[in-house]
């Protein structure tokens, strides 16, 4: 795509390309294996020397239109989907860090990927160092190792609203010698590209906001190309010295600034198999092509919600950066001067108690697991999606008893603010 086209044609045109007579629509390749007259060939693929499609555990073409929309809109170099959000952030982390590495992680992280980090990757030997998004430059550089292989920070947390420092976060990662990953889901590229700020790896659960309909779980990695594996060789060997699976070549050596994915895709999509159905990728590209119409929507009505909240007397506090006042604003402003997202956390004066029974009284908003969809949700992360962390860990990451997550979907933002009214006012 030129590079004058904006997010909003990019959106609509990008990726899949129909030739002459071929579907105008992007065909789901709803197929496991791809057919070769001849034998060589399809050995040159095994061992990298081709490119093409032989096993869709590998990769799809359905799947290589929709990441190639995804890496245009974050203004990437090369990417990939994967099954889940979950398995974007392991394959990122993972591709780099392995048995005896050591992560630095944000501490308002979603709760699976803190659990994901933490706990099951700790089983396979990486430690990790948790900080905050407000820690000083001297704080943040005492949480790195000789064995540091890369930072792990959303651009808007998961479920606190908390805005990442990019450019903080970038400087300290790369004085280090290590790449900055980034999980973008929340804003999405419509609204904040953080390679533009310094991250190195953008990752996203495709789930929310770039599916937006609640249709099909997926993810997704986008690598910026930037980063110098050779620089730092003795830190990245997986990419830097031989892969004996593939008689062994050198990533960095041959595939140059695709190294990264191409690892990531031949190596772990090959062992671990987390490929994103072509019927997924299908759906994920329908909610892409209006995803630069509804981002807008979600954040004018959380805008409005949000100031809604603030006014009412028995709402103890609000988390939104995009309301004015709030201790994100200012940064919110500076990474995503078009807006944040239509996710925002707000709680009870009464406690716990009192915000799942405003929970309970809704009728428009629906508790689900699940955020950032078209429709407006609810959720209680101390006792859903963060029910794991001991009360030590919910306080790091900022989640009060009463935490109230709310994603404010695109429907009319008065029909909204009258089902939250209703609510609390039955308490």
């Amino acid at each position: 795509m030129a590079e004058y086209m904006s997010k909003d044609t990019i959106c609509i045109q990008s990726g899949y390309k129909p030739g002459n007579g071929e579907p105008r629509n992007m065909p789901i390749v709803q197929s496991t294996t791809f057919k070769y007259s001849d034998s060589d060939a399809m050995g040159r693929l095994f061992d990298l020397e081709d490119s093409g499609y032989f096993y869709t555990r590998l990769a799809n073409p359905t799947n290589d239109n929709v990441a190639k929309k995804i890496c245009e809109l974050e203004g990437g170099y090369a990417a990939m989907l994967t099954s889940s959000g979950q398995a974007a952030n392991f394959f990122a982390v993972f591709n780099i860090c392995e048995c005896g590495g050591h992560v630095v992680m944000c501490s308002p992280i979603y709760g699976g990927t803190f659990n994901l980090v933490s706990t099951t990757m700790k089983k396979m030997g990486v430690e990790c160092t948790i900080v905050s998004p407000d820690d000083d430059e001297d704080t943040l550089n005492a949480a790195f190792k000789d064995n540091t292989k890369c930072v792990l920070a959303e651009s808007i947390a998961n479920p606190n609203c908390s805005v990442l420092d990019f450019e903080k976060f970038a400087k300290v990662a790369h004085e280090h010698g290590v790449p900055l990953i980034v999980d973008n889901t929340f804003p999405t590229p419509i609204n904040c590209n953080p390679i533009k700020w310094g991250a190195d790896i953008v990752t996203h659960s495709t789930t929310k906001y770039m599916d937006g309909h609640g249709l099909g779980v997926g993810g997704a990695i986008v690598d910026s190309g930037n980063f110098d594996w050779d620089k730092y060789a003795d830190k990245f060997p997986g990419l830097t010295t031989p892969d004996e699976s593939y008689h062994g070549i050198i990533y960095t050596q041959k595939f140059g600034k695709a190294a990264y994915i191409t690892k990531a895709t031949s190596q772990l999509m090959r062992d671990f198999g987390a490929i994103q159905a072509p019927q997924n990728a299908f759906y994920l590209n329908i909610g892409l092509e209006t995803l630069h119409l509804r981002m807008p929507k979600h954040v004018s009505n959380a805008v409005k919600v949000a100031e809604f909240l603030a006014s009412n007397p028995k709402v103890a506090w609000v988390n939104y950066p995009g309301l004015k006042g709030d201790k994100y604003y200012e940064r919110g402003q500076k990474y995503m001067p078009n807006g944040t997202c239509g996710v925002l956390a707000f709680g009870m004066k009464g406690g716990r108690e009192a915000s799942k029974a405003v929970m309970g009284n809704l009728q428009l908003a629906c508790i689900v697991t699940h955020v950032a969809d078209a429709r407006t949700c609810v959720l209680h992360p101390a006792s859903h999606t963060h029910r794991q962390m001991t009360d030590e860990q919910l306080i790091a990451a900022g989640i009060l008893p009463e935490f109230i997550r709310l994603s404010v979907g695109i429907e009319d933002a008065d029909d909204i603010i009258a089902d939250l009214k209703q609510a609390i006012d039955k308490i």
